[in-house]
Protein backbone atom coordinates (compact mmCIF):
# COMPACT_ATOMS: atom_id res chain seq x y z
CA UNK A 1 0.00 0.00 0.00
CA UNK A 2 1.36 3.53 -0.32
CA UNK A 3 2.34 5.79 1.88
CA UNK A 4 1.90 9.33 2.48
CA UNK A 5 4.58 12.01 4.42
CA UNK A 6 2.43 14.47 6.10
CA UNK A 7 4.66 17.66 7.89
CA UNK A 8 2.87 20.38 9.27
CA UNK A 9 4.21 23.58 8.19
CA UNK A 10 2.48 26.04 9.60
CA UNK A 11 0.76 26.96 13.22
CA UNK A 12 -2.59 25.95 14.51
CA UNK A 13 -2.80 29.12 16.51
CA UNK A 14 -5.97 31.00 15.40
CA UNK A 15 -7.39 28.16 13.82
CA UNK A 16 -11.01 27.24 13.71
CA UNK A 17 -11.63 24.23 16.21
CA UNK A 18 -12.44 21.69 13.30
CA UNK A 19 -8.73 22.09 11.74
CA UNK A 20 -7.04 21.86 15.18
CA UNK A 21 -9.26 19.05 15.22
CA UNK A 22 -8.24 17.55 12.74
CA UNK A 23 -4.50 18.23 12.76
CA UNK A 24 -4.49 16.35 16.00
CA UNK A 25 -5.97 13.48 14.38
CA UNK A 26 -3.52 13.23 12.26
CA UNK A 27 -1.17 13.24 14.54
CA UNK A 28 0.34 16.37 14.35
CA UNK A 29 0.26 19.83 16.39
CA UNK A 30 3.47 21.62 15.93
CA UNK A 31 4.98 22.80 12.72
CA UNK A 32 7.95 20.60 11.32
CA UNK A 33 6.18 17.54 12.52
CA UNK A 34 6.03 14.57 10.27
CA UNK A 35 3.62 11.37 10.25
CA UNK A 36 3.40 8.86 7.68
CA UNK A 37 0.25 7.29 7.17
CA UNK A 38 -1.54 4.51 4.83
CA UNK A 39 -2.33 6.66 1.27
CA UNK A 40 -6.82 6.07 2.14
CA UNK A 41 -9.64 8.13 1.21
CA UNK A 42 -10.00 9.06 4.66
CA UNK A 43 -6.81 10.39 5.13
CA UNK A 44 -6.89 12.52 1.72
CA UNK A 45 -10.01 13.90 2.96
CA UNK A 46 -8.71 14.99 6.49
CA UNK A 47 -5.45 16.04 4.23
CA UNK A 48 -7.70 18.52 2.22
CA UNK A 49 -9.07 20.03 5.16
CA UNK A 50 -6.42 21.63 6.41
CA UNK A 51 -3.75 21.24 3.41
CA UNK A 52 -2.75 24.85 4.30
CA UNK A 53 -0.71 24.18 7.05
CA UNK A 54 0.66 20.97 5.43
CA UNK A 55 2.71 19.42 3.03
CA UNK A 56 2.53 16.03 1.70
CA UNK A 57 4.88 14.39 0.06
CA UNK A 58 3.88 10.47 -1.61
CA UNK A 59 6.10 7.82 -0.50
CA UNK A 60 7.72 4.55 -2.22
CA UNK A 61 7.32 0.87 -1.10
Amino acid sequence: MTKIKITQTRSIIDRPKNQKATIEALGLGRPNWVKIHNDTPQIRGMVQKVIHLVKVEELKD
